[in-house]
């Protein structure tokens, strides 16, 4: 499976790709908290699959932090699209990407649910992320 996706102006884009392709559905988590809410973002990720990322103009991509400021929200500053976040855990880089900036996609492979993560401590914020991100990542020139 390869999913490309980009914010609207299309200066952050992604390819997701994922051998083998998923079985029927992806999980497509719409995250309680206030920064998504307010962003409409729907949040997945294939663990096994590779993302590649490219940014055409670095100076319009802002990194976002909050609440306990583990994860990047990667925002363009030209359009306001927040197609990934990135975390990075002992070294190592996880992201999970927006369902909501898939282009040409199936959408009714997305599994949507909502999730709310209110209390999760630190440490299993990180282990979850271990878990369910994609942990293979890299960003393109």
């Amino acid at each position: 499976m390869l999913v490309s996706g980009n914010c609207h102006c299309e200066n952050i884009s992604f390819t997701l790709a994922s051998e083998p392709e998923p079985t029927t559905t992806i999980p497509a988590r719409a995250c309680a908290c206030s920064f998504c809410t307010k962003h409409g973002a729907v949040w997945t990720a294939i663990p096994s699959a590779s993302l590649r990322v490219r940014v055409k103009e670095p100076t319009h991509l802002m990194r976002y932090a909050f609440g306990t400021k583990t994860a990047q929200f990667h925002i363009c500053a030209k359009c306001g699209v927040v197609p990934l976040v990135t975390s990075t855990i002992e070294g190592n880089l996880y992201a999970v990407v927006n369902s909501n900036t898939f282009e040409n996609f199936d959408r009714s492979m997305l599994q949507y649910a909502s999730v709310s993560f209110e209390g999760e401590s630190e440490n299993a914020r990180l282990a979850r992320r271990k878990r369910n991100w994609i942990g293979n990542v890299e960003y393109l020139d």
